[in-house]
């Protein structure tokens, strides 16, 4: 077994991890798409930045339909990335670096390519019959139930082979895992056993909640319009129109995050779990994150709505997660690989988009932050033709994809790929927007929302309070969004999340101005009013 660094069980706890997309990280071979070899190049701007660790998506052997996240073998390397020595270098340079490696698991389903599902499908008596989650049609020969796919159509899919169907709540090529078998429970524990021993200090849980589905397959209820939220899927998907109740969420989870959690322990290793989930995304985060025997954290969807998050909506955000479980952990973020980049879904100018990164490095939890955010990248307007995304090509053009989101990132200015490649095309383009944000244009720019993003996290790692301590007096006034961190000192903190002017009071007692190099404004004579500028922020610690 390989050392992991540090000694502390807890590192997770209030950290800021850096999501990689490898796809469109680093090229390191010219070949138009980003590898392993070109993320370990790239590790010190992470570094730089002041992030914990990395999460670096899905990099496994695949047949790529789903870019990654449908997995043929889940110990190894897909040659398009390099191959398992690279990893270790990966690991090793971060770990030189002093960052933590997580990588993204998904557990839930696998590649039709699968080695486990080409003999599950080929009858009903073989070693893995029961691996996938099989069922016979109804008499008239239509699916067993009514459960829907997230990426559109029926979640089942016919057989002729077996002459069933079978479940795949994403692409028809991505079958659903029965972890109701043990087998399979312990096949996958075995996976996450494989990468541990290679050196990783944990893993994020792509879709947690759909481990299980109901045994009994049971139909799922129809949704009230006034209930449905285009968060897990775009509002043209008649996936929206149901309510999840047995296609996942079931309580048979909470046991197999236990055994997961067991194996996790001894390497002092964490997971974070992604909740898709619109309706009960933070009430089920809580149930998997408290106790402290399932998983460390989940990531719950409520800051990647498209609607922007106001001061009402953070506060009604975490009145919900206190009133489900005090002691639960969240991971928050504002962008990732499947949403529209939040400076777009927002609308945010470079005043808001500073107070935003600022607020985020404040919150009780951890952080995770999306590559390119920390430049600012808008949501790149790609062209039908160029499209790869499979979701997007399918609900085209009220839905354009995630192929915005997952565009190179962009090192330098003054070259035809932005340093990402030195290809004559990459796998997605670069779009003009991006290119004067680069990296290195924003080195050389003190006042760069880059230069920004390091002081909040620099603001986050130098005040203990803020990574792990309590959170209390939540309160929105207006656009104010305002709460005490409390620990080893008691920190209030004060956000305008609006364009206009406001004032707002510091709690009883005196305060001193902290956090000036994220432009936290002063309270004169530390008590009392504080006027606010649109987008602006107070920061105070108690004295």
């Amino acid at each position: 077994m390989k050392d992991v660094i540090g000694h502390d069980a807890d590192w997770w706890r209030g950290a800021v991890i850096y999501q990689i997309y490898p796809r469109s990280f680093q090229d390191s071979n010219g070949d138009g798409v980003g590898d392993l070899a070109g993320i370990a190049e790239r590790l010190g701007h992470i570094a730089a930045l002041g992030a914990d660790a990395v999460w670096i998506s899905p990099f496994f052997t695949s047949p790529m339909k789903d870019f990654g996240y449908d997995v043929s073998d889940y110990c190894d390397v897909d040659p398009l990335f390099g191959s398992l020595e690279d990893f270790d270098r990966v690991v090793a340079r971060a770990h030189e670096l002093g960052l933590k490696v997580m990588i993204d698991l998904v557990l839930s389903h696998t590649s039709d390519q699968h080695p486990w599902f080409r003999e599950s499908r080929k009858d009903r008596t073989n070693g893995k019959a029961d691996w996938y989650v099989w069922a016979e049609p109804k008499p008239d020969g239509t699916p067993p139930n009514n459960w829907l796919s997230v990426f559109g159509g029926s979640a089942w899919q016919w057989d002729a082979r077996r002459e069933q169907y079978y479940l795949h709540n994403f692409l028809t090529s991505q079958p659903d895992l029965n972890l109701h078998e043990p087998a399979v429970q312990e096949a996958l524990l075995d996976v996450a056993r494989f990468w541990l021993k290679r050196g990783v200090n944990g893993f994020r849980l792509d879709t947690i909640n759909f481990y299980f589905a109901d045994r009994h397959l049971r139909d799922n209820p129809a949704l009230p319009k006034e209930l449905r939220n285009d968060s897990i899927a775009p509002s043209v998907n008649p996936y929206n129109h149901q309510l999840h109740l047995f296609s996942k969420n079931q309580p048979e989870n909470l046991e197999f995050l236990r055994k997961f959690r067991a194996v996790l322990n001894p390497y002092k290793a964490a997971a974070v779990g992604e909740v898709g989930d619109a309706q009960r995304g933070l009430e089920i985060m809580a149930e998997y994150t408290a106790g402290g025997d399932k998983v460390q954290m989940c990531y719950p969807f409520e800051m990647l709505q498209p609607a922007r998050l106001t001061a009402g909506l953070a506060k009604q955000t975490f009145d919900r997660l206190s009133a489900a479980a005090p002691g639960a952990w969240p991971c928050w973020a504002y962008s990732n690989h499947d949403t529209v980049r939040h400076i777009t879904r927002w609308g945010l100018s470079d005043a808001a988009a500073r107070v935003y990164a600022t607020m985020l490095m404040c919150l009780r939890g951890s952080v995770c932050l999306y590559q390119g955010e920390e430049l600012g990248l808008p949501e790149a307007e790609i062209a039908y033709e160029e499209l790869q995304d499979p979701y997007g090509i399918e609900f085209w053009p009220e839905f354009k994809g995630r192929d915005g989101c997952r565009t190179p990132m962009v090192w330098q200015t003054d070259n035809a790929l932005c340093g990402f490649s030195s290809a004559q095309k990459a796998w997605l383009p670069v779009t003009a927007p991006h290119r004067p944000l680069s990296v290195a244009a924003q080195e050389g720019e003190a006042g760069s929302l880059l230069h920004h993003y390091r002081a909040a996290l620099a603001f986050r790692r130098g005040h203990p309070a803020l990574r792990d301590g309590g959170m209390e007096q939540v309160i929105a006034t207006g656009d104010v969004f305002s709460f005490v961190r409390t620990g080893a000192e008691t920190i209030f903190c004060a956000f305008n999340l609006g364009p206009s002017e406001a004032r707002v009071s510091l709690p009883e007692g005196r305060w001193e101005r902290i956090g000036e190099a994220v432009g936290s404004v002063a309270a004169a004579g530390g008590t009392g009013e504080v006027r606010l500028s649109g987008w602006g922020c107070c920061l105070a610690r108690r004295v």
